[in-house]
């Protein structure tokens, strides 16, 4: 957690290693954190959305859609057949009482608090000896566009685009220095390409 009146930057974790997290934190028992995490990943949502959740819309086989917190707008998010069925499976475990419950209640039965989820993942941290200097709430959603940008191929550009979209940022250079990608990742574009 950050000093009072200072500020980290979170980082992010490669994708095989958020996997691997969401798939040990599931078989641990930390079930909401498995979930979290992985919708947070698999989404890249902000945490006050990601909070905001409730079993109700995150159940839909195909989409879901909300309005973001911080920017009023409307985001439309496909979901993913393989996490459907993660969601399906924390159901299960979990066994909430009503589908218009929030996802992310803690035992006090009351949503968790972002500080309380940096909490939890700074434990998280430390428990599951993750490499990551700055593990916060805000790497999941760095997460998420890492990995898109690094799926791109030699797409990195409209990669940019979509993802400049999605995150609702002003532009492709402010998107590519949110998620740490330097001009040398960018050159090694040209290096993918044979005669």
């Amino acid at each position: 957690m950050a000093l009072k009146y200072s500020s980290t930057t979170a980082d992010f974790l490669s994708w095989e290693q958020n996997l691997s997290l969401v798939r040990k934190l599931q078989s641990d028992g930390h079930i909401r954190m498995s979930l979290l995490i992985s919708l947070g990943s698999f989404w890249g949502l902000r945490i006050s959305d990601i909070l905001n959740l409730k079993w109700s819309q995150i159940f839909s086989d195909e989409t879901l859609e909300i309005i973001e917190k911080k920017t009023g707008k409307k985001r439309t998010i496909k979901i993913n057949p393989q996490l459907h069925q993660h969601i399906l499976e924390c159901y299960t475990q979990l066994k909430p009482m009503k589908n218009d419950e929030f996802v992310f209640i803690s035992q006090k039965n009351s949503v968790y608090s972002v500080q309380q989820i940096n909490r939890l993942f700074k434990s998280i941290k430390t428990n599951y000896k993750l490499k990551i200097k700055n593990f916060s709430t805000h790497s999941m959603r760095k997460t998420f566009g890492r990995q898109v940008f690094s799926q791109s191929g030699d797409n990195a550009e409209l990669a940019l685009v979509k993802l400049s979209q999605l995150f609702n940022h002003s532009s492709t250079l402010i998107t590519r220095r949110y998620l740490g990608i330097s001009q040398e990742e960018l050159m090694n574009t040209y290096d993918m390409l044979s005669f």
